[in-house]
């Protein structure tokens, strides 16, 4: 198992509009679970309750330096020398090694509406990050480099759920690869909240592209 006791772990919730982060240590590993001590809000520094059920992604880093990612959720509560929450560890192999997260790229091919000036496109992306996107230009005109363009993207997780982001964006190159014209876009103006989605969106592509 590459968590140990005294691991530090980075919470976020999970299906939620909320980008609140929670530090938090492992204080006992048994068998396929773990506890950990009560989640301390990085924002307050106050502590969080969270209640059986609740969905978690959680970030660490091992002995080795290497940054992982996982999901699960809250098994129950316990109370043995501290208050500590007892969470279900799905295996090393269920972990994304992860460098910078809010970064990592995926493959994916989402609807994409792009507004220049008066002009209105309906494209596919084929790669997107909390950072940007690249969207398959088909026959149109490329865009001019640095031109900002107004997106709305949708975004399909599982479970149905259905997020639409709308943001600013710039053209920073545009280029052809296996016989497709296509256009790097770097975020401009983007809230918070929709970007803790689209990282939300790469990581659960990352587990699907593994898994399959």
């Amino acid at each position: 198992m590459k968590l140990t006791i005294g691991t530090v772990l980075t919470i976020e919730k999970d299906y939620t509009e909320e980008s609140e982060k929670f530090k938090c240590r492992v204080v006992d590993i048994d068998g396929e679970h773990f506890m950990m001590d009560y989640p301390i809000s990085m924002e307050t520094g106050k502590t969080a309750f969270f209640i059986d059920g609740t969905q978690l992604v959680i970030t660490f880093v091992d002995d080795y330096k290497m940054s992982y990612a996982f999901r699960t959720e809250v098994h129950s509560r316990m109370n043995k020398t501290i208050p500590m929450l007892k969470v279900k560890y799905p295996g090393d192999k269920e972990l994304v090694k992860i460098q910078r997260r809010e970064f990592v790229r995926v493959d994916t091919s989402l609807d994409v509406s792009v507004q220049a000036d008066s002009e209105s496109l309906q494209l596919v992306s084929s790669d997107l990050s909390a950072g940007g996107l690249a969207v398959n230009m088909k026959n149109h005109e490329f865009f001019n480099p640095q031109e900002e363009l107004d997106l709305l993207i949708v975004l399909h997780f599982s479970k149905t759920e259905i997020k639409y982001i709308s943001c600013k964006a710039k053209v920073v190159r545009n280029w052809e690869q296996d016989n497709r014209r296509l256009t790097s876009l770097q975020f401009e103006e983007i809230d918070e909240k929709d970007r803790q989605h689209i990282i939300r969106y790469c990581f659960e592509r990352q587990l699907q592209l593994r898994n399959s």
